[in-house]
């Protein structure tokens, strides 16, 4: 499967477009909650949830505080815009 330009918004990605991106970073999705995936990089690990109208990305014990960090992307955004705020980490 091949994915949209990535200057497209993702709200034009197909579902199984979104989640093979998701798979090509490195994400592994829940066997239960199917809008939840997960990511763990040496530095930071976050889930990220597909929401209906937002993609949330929470870094776990992220840093100084060791507190998690929330962050929402609307799927007007580009796959790019998008791809470089979540993958950057926390």
């Amino acid at each position: 499967m091949y994915l949209l330009n990535s200057e497209t918004p993702l709200y034009n990605h197909p579902l199984p477009q979104i989640e093979q991106w998701l798979e090509n970073r490195g994400c592994q999705q829940d066997s239960k909650l199917l809008h939840l995936w997960r990511i763990q990089k040496p530095a930071w690990e976050a889930e990220i949830w597909l929401d209906v109208e937002e993609i949330t990305v929470r870094y776990l014990s992220a840093g100084e505080k060791q507190e998690d960090v929330q962050r929402s992307f609307k799927y007007s955004l580009s796959r790019q815009d998008v791809e470089e705020a979540i993958f950057c980490g926390p």
